[in-house]
């Protein structure tokens, strides 16, 4: 049963200015380490980065915007399949716990200056 549905969209030239302006503090504040080695290691990091930020924004919808969370315990990982998954930590463990969610479903996308994230939350 699907419990939430999140969607986002970020500017690829947005994420890039906002990476550009603040000399890593913006990354540092808002993406893992694990996600900040996999955003830097492509040809194109900021559209990367801007797909991974709207995923963090589409959990956050698909999870009911559970108030208290740290973007660090939102993560997209790299799944078993090769795809992206996403990885909760702390608070936002605790929030898909409470809504029952056994099952976050991710798909990114990235095209021209944007970047989008569909997030299904599912029990």
């Amino acid at each position: 049963m699907i419990v939430g549905v999140g969607l986002d969209l970020c500017l690829i030239s947005r994420m890039e200015r906002a990476l550009s302006r603040s000399d890593g503090r913006f990354a540092a504040r808002v993406f893992t380490d694990g996600e900040r080695k996999y955003c830097d290691g492509k040809a194109s990091p900021s559209q990367h980065y801007a797909a991974r930020f709207a995923a963090k924004e589409a959990i956050l919808k698909a999870l009911h915007v559970p108030n208290g969370l740290s973007w660090h315990e939102l993560e997209v990982i790299q799944g078993s399949h090769g795809g992206p998954a996403i990885a909760l930590h702390g608070a936002a463990r605790q929030a898909a716990e409470r809504l029952g969610v056994s099952k976050l479903h991710v798909s990114l996308t990235h095209q021209g200056d944007s970047a989008s994230a569909v997030v299904i939350a599912e029990r």
